[in-house]
């Protein structure tokens, strides 16, 4: 099974997601897509490590997403992304639209061939005002595209505000 959850930030939707990975009765193994620029991401990576079980299997890919979920998918395993929407930042950030292109193309052409479950997590970000400067607006026009897409392939999306889980799909 695959699925989106997606929500703002703080809204619970990276709990949720961790409890349903550990309520599989799999192995685990949590995709981080993070990367640290300064000291607070550094403490930030850091706490998310040490708040996630022992047992976890953490794999650190900032880009190479799809190949990384590949590597990693068995009929025995669920694998957590968290989160898409660094990651789409992380490509952006490339300022490389060949890789950019790719990497997203990659990733959904993958999903469904993707054996075991797949929980991934992302950010709404589509709500709020249009940003005033470009890079902004092209994030949020791409990760309401790549949501889009995404939903299309998942069995499940559940959207989480304040640490409430609705089932869109």
């Amino acid at each position: 099974m695959k699925e989106l959850i997606i929500g703002g930030a703080r809204s619970g939707k990276s709990r949720l997601a961790e409890q349903k990975a550990s309520d599989a009765g799999l192995d685990v193994v949590y995709i981080a897509t993070a990367q640290a620029f300064d000291s607070e991401m550094n403490e930030r990576i850091a706490r998310h490590q040490n708040d996630r079980p022992s047992q976890w299997l953490t794999v650190e890919e900032p880009v190479y997403l799809a190949q990384t979920i590949i590597d990693n998918a068995k009929d025995s395993r669920i694998i957590l992304v968290d989160c898409l929407t660094l990651w789409l930042s992380n490509l952006l950030c490339l300022d490389n639209e060949t890789v950019f292109e790719e990497q997203k193309r990659t990733l959904l052409n993958v999903l469904s061939s993707v054996p075991g479950q797949l929980i991934m997590v992302s950010n709404e970000v589509g709500q709020g005002i249009v940003p005033d400067n470009r890079l902004a607006r092209r994030f949020i026009d791409e990760a309401g595209w790549l949501h889009q897409a995404l939903v299309a392939q998942c069995e499940q999306v559940t959207f989480v505000t304040a640490g409430i889980a609705q089932r869109l799909k």
